[in-house]
């Protein structure tokens, strides 16, 4: 590691809703604001998204965007977003630019999130070729705490390479969570060969604070309905518009940004009397926890921030094509930590009836691990600390 600044790339490759790139953002600012403590030297990075980021996703100082040229998802597979390019020639422009900004960046620290080579494999001749060109940087593949059902999950790694080449590969695996919820280790979404390479970093929760730009305070009390990014949230949304408040408590109801136009419009159509409907809304990890109750989809960084409050939240989970959501859900109300309605019990009634039973109290969520913030920039500046001379063997190194 150079001592005059640490280089770090956090890539996601972003082809459905914005979970990928809000949680590289919410690790990069801790990095930014831990390392230079923990390692006495400064912090510069790129954050590789495949999404043009909302202008209300604050970069921390000394990060800048390096955006690729958008994939979707279709029921076919990926295709571009917005080229008129075929997905292999897309992935190959991909690849080339992110192998262009390891090569030129020099990185001494990468944090792949969720997909280790990307898609269509883009990040595998980047990847291996840092590997072999400079030994002495650092990779990290990151893992929310719920990857999908376990042989979902087991198909997925079996399409990657084989477990000593990926051994060789990666330095660590960070999962996102708190092993006593959910175990991705021993559910067996993790492969074996990663299982000593896995540290529980706790749930990516106290601490996104940093993210806001501004804390937003509310003088009346409020329920509050949020889907996300918004882009599977048009069911639930449409739901709770129709919800009627508990007395003298209003409802703000954030959409998000990927929200299709003809779906909000359906929402605006369903609201009642006493809902405010926003696209986004500044602060939301504020609002959360200053609302009177939370209705949420059950997607990682909306369950986090559910977490680093006290606030009552009930998760509808999105059950189809993964079921990520349902499983994370249900981990945490076997937890104590939220109420779950399953999509086949969700209506405009139920919502009501459970927000005024929710109402105004509290929850406590401090015995769950929710320091993942802390840990994994703790994790950063010990494997910054390893010799460089040398890269050894992830096998030789301690644990």
């Amino acid at each position: 590691m150079r001592q005059d600044s640490t280089r770090i790339v956090l890539y996601s490759h972003d082809a459905l809703g914005l979970g990928h790139l809000r949680r590289n953002l919410a690790l990069a600012h801790r990095l930014a604001h831990d390392l230079p403590r923990l390692t006495g030297a400064g912090v510069t990075g790129l954050l590789v998204a495949g999404l043009a980021p909302p202008a209300d996703f604050p970069l921390p100082p000394g990060f800048d965007w390096l955006i690729l040229p958008g994939f979707t998802k279709a029921p076919s597979g990926y295709r571009p977003r917005r080229l008129r390019d075929t997905p292999q020639s897309l992935a190959a422009l991909r690849s080339a630019l992110v192998a262009t900004a390891l090569e030129d960046f020099a990185p001494d620290l990468v944090i792949v999130d969720r997909h280790l080579y990307g898609v269509r494999r883009e990040l595998r001749a980047p990847l291996h070729r840092l590997r072999e060109e400079r030994p002495e940087a650092r990779i990290v593949l990151g893992l929310r705490e719920v990857l999908d059902a376990p042989d979902v999950a087991a198909a997925e790694w079996r399409t990657l390479e084989d477990p000593g080449t990926l051994r060789a590969l990666v330095d660590e695996v960070w999962v996102y969570g708190d092993q006593r919820v959910h175990d991705a280790v021993s559910s067996g979404e993790i492969p074996a060969a990663l299982h000593d390479r896995a540290v529980f970093t706790g749930y990516l929760a106290s601490g996104r604070a940093l993210l806001d730009r501004e804390r937003c305070e509310s003088a009346q009390p409020f329920i509050l309905t949020t889907a996300g990014g918004g882009s599977d949230g048009p069911r639930l949304l449409q739901a709770a518009a129709a919800l009627v408040p508990p007395p003298g408590r209003r409802h703000l109801l954030v959409t998000g940004p990927q929200l299709a136009e003809a779906d909000l419009e359906a929402v605006r159509a369903a609201a009642r009397p006493g809902t405010e409907i926003h696209r986004c809304l500044p602060g939301l990890s504020g609002r959360i926890d200053q609302a009177s109750a939370v209705v949420a989809m059950g997607g990682y960084n909306t369950a986090c921030e559910v977490l680093a409050s006290s606030t009552p939240a009930l998760i509808v989970p999105r059950e189809e094509p993964r079921r990520e959501q349902l499983i994370r859900a249900r981990a945490l109300r076997r937890a104590g930590a939220v109420d779950v309605m399953r999509s086949a019990e969700l209506g405009a009634d139920a919502l009501t009836r459970w927000a005024a039973r929710a109402a105004g109290r509290r929850v406590s969520r401090t015995r769950l691990r929710r320091d993942g913030l802390r840990v994994a920039a703790a994790r950063a500046a010990a494997l910054l600390r390893l010799d460089t001379d040398t890269h050894r063997a992830p096998e030789e190194q301690p644990s």
